[in-house]
């Protein structure tokens, strides 16, 4: 029989896992700040085949703000309305260069470009018609940067690989100073927007220095070291503060505290090819509320938008190439970014969201600057459509028909060369700076004692009382006391005839008479004056 056992109890193990909380999924795009909104709000466009790396960029002062970028031996000059409307086809091309472009720069009214390249030569050309006015050489080696001073149109800075710094007169073509200081390649330079005549220039020997032309020695004012070959040199709108490029670093230094270096930035990890001053939001009227900002470039392909007022970085935007010159516009509304692969990043605001949005509302500014308008040129299709009956619409310009002068009667018969009837008819109105006027002008055509010969009686009588009110007056006394002489003499005959002539003939004695007694007594007093006087001012 098989043994019955007792059932085993059996037990069971149980175990208690944790349960992870679903977290909320992170967004892929964090919030932008407002500033970040305003930076990301230029609409990029590519300027695509161009020959080489983009060595400079430089905008136009005056409007539209054209701007130029130097690749290989030309340079591209481009609308920024055309961008506007995708045409990345430039406006025109320089190309009368040996080598390699290396920097450029518009004179402060836009007329002129002056360019350098690797063979020594500047050259300044007409933006309009990219004819070559001037050509400069001096420099023994490659000119690596040339600057127009903000404030001067006749003088032009540069420097090169030869270590000298070079002050030029353009009209003249000749070298007005030659700067030693530097011991490395002078690779850029920049002048002042409060003076004209002093300026900065930054070396591979580290240092930075500031010049001023009116110095006797050509020696530098002032020199700060940087610690890395220099790359770019900026001034601050302010005057007193400037930003320096090289290596991985942007610094700010006080030229005002005798060079005391403000502020280092190191948040790119290549190094800093260029920089330039941007500007976030407009003037308003009356105020300062718009800020200037840092756009730094460099070989990491970063775009940095520095704060230098709160010493932070603000905004980063990533290019997918080296990046090698970095341009803003000075109507806050393009900005142009080079490449070492021959691409330009063309970024341009819309003209339409600043007109809705009360002229880039971005941050809290205002702006009074209307939308820019494509104004219409022979050249244009609409050009030839226009009539009388168009009515302007704002911002255009209404020429006014300028208002006919009313000419007096005694001009009028000037012109019809009636010098008589002109004379009686001045004489008439009683005005005498109108007839002194009208007897000089008749004295210039030498007709004033033909016209007194062919007065009548009656005219005549006119000539005779004014010359009795007024002859004696200082202000006309030089012409009507001759004058008065002259009448007396040629019509003599007529006078002794007229009982009415003879009276205003001793009007005008007794009148002068009284002005010779006047001018006695006065001559008299200073007589008796003038020694009390000097009297005086012995003691």
């Amino acid at each position: 029989m098989a043994e019955i056992r007792p059932e085993q109890q059996t037990t069971t193990i149980s175990k208690t896992f944790l349960i992870k909380p679903k977290l909320k999924p992170k967004p892929r795009t964090q919030s932008q700040t407002p500033e970040s909104k305003y930076w990301s709000s230029f609409k990029s466009t590519q300027i695509p085949n161009l020959i080489s790396s983009i060595s400079s960029i430089a905008f136009s002062p005056s409007p539209p703000h054209l701007f130029a970028a130097a690749h290989s031996t030309t340079v591209s000059l481009y609308s920024p309305l055309s961008l506007s409307e995708g045409d990345v086809s430039p406006s025109s091309n320089i190309s009368s260069f040996t080598d390699v472009v290396s920097s450029l720069s518009f004179r402060l009214d836009g007329l002129l470009l002056a360019a350098s390249d690797l063979s020594g030569i500047v050259q300044v050309f007409d933006v309009k018609t990219r004819k070559r006015l001037r050509r400069l050489r001096s420099h023994t080696r490659p000119v690596r940067f040339v600057k127009y001073p903000v404030l001067d149109k006749l003088h032009l800075l540069s420097g090169g690989d030869d270590a000298i710094v070079k002050f030029w007169d353009v009209a003249g073509e000749s070298v007005v100073l030659d700067l030693f200081g530097h011991k490395d390649y002078v690779r850029c330079g920049d002048c002042s927007p409060v003076s004209a005549d002093m300026f900065i220039t930054g070396s591979y020997d580290h240092t930075v220095k500031v010049w001023d032309v009116r110095v006797e020695n050509s020696r530098s004012v002032l020199e700060v070291n940087h610690g890395k070959p220099v790359e770019d040199v900026i001034y601050l709108p302010s005057g007193g503060l400037i930003a320096t490029a090289g290596g991985n670093s942007v610094k700010i230094w006080d030229l005002i505290a005798g060079g005391r270096m403000v502020y280092a930035m190191e948040s790119h990890n290549k190094t800093v090819t260029s920089i330039c001053v941007g500007r976030v939001g407009e003037e308003t009227l009356g105020s300062e509320a718009a800020e200037d900002r840092i756009l730094s470039v460099g070989l990491d392909g970063y775009m940095k938008v520095f704060d230098y007022g709160r010493m932070k970085t603000t905004h980063s935007m990533r290019f997918p190439a080296p990046l090698m010159s970095v341009g803003f516009s000075p109507d806050c509304r393009t900005r142009v970014i080079g490449t070492a692969n021959g691409i330009i990043f063309a970024g341009r605001r819309k003209g339409k969201e600043n007109v809705e949005s009360g002229g880039g509302n971005v941050l809290g500014f205002e702006s009074i600057a209307g939308p820019e308008r494509r104004v219409l040129k022979p050249t244009y299709f609409r050009y030839f459509y226009r009539g009388q009956s168009e009515k302007p619409a704002e911002g255009d310009f209404l020429v006014m028909r300028s208002k006919k002068v009313k000419l007096a009667e005694h001009d009028k018969l000037l012109k019809e060369f009636k010098h008589k009837d002109a004379l009686v008819a001045v004489l008439s109105r009683k005005n005498p700076e109108n007839v002194v006027a009208v007897m000089e002008e008749l004295v210039a055509r030498k007709m004033l004692l033909k016209c007194v010969s062919n007065l009548d009686v009656e005219e005549l009588g006119l000539l005779l009382m004014f010359l009795q009110k007024h002859a004696t007056m200082p202000r006309y006394s030089s012409l009507l006391m001759g004058l008065a002489q002259k009448v007396i003499e040629m019509r003599a005959d007529d006078i002794r005839s007229s009982d009415a002539l003879k009276g205003q003939i001793r009007n005008l004695k007794r009148s002068i008479e009284e002005e010779i007694r006047i001018q006695h007594s006065l001559q008299e007093i200073q007589g008796i004056i003038s020694p009390l006087l000097r009297i005086a001012g012995r003691r």
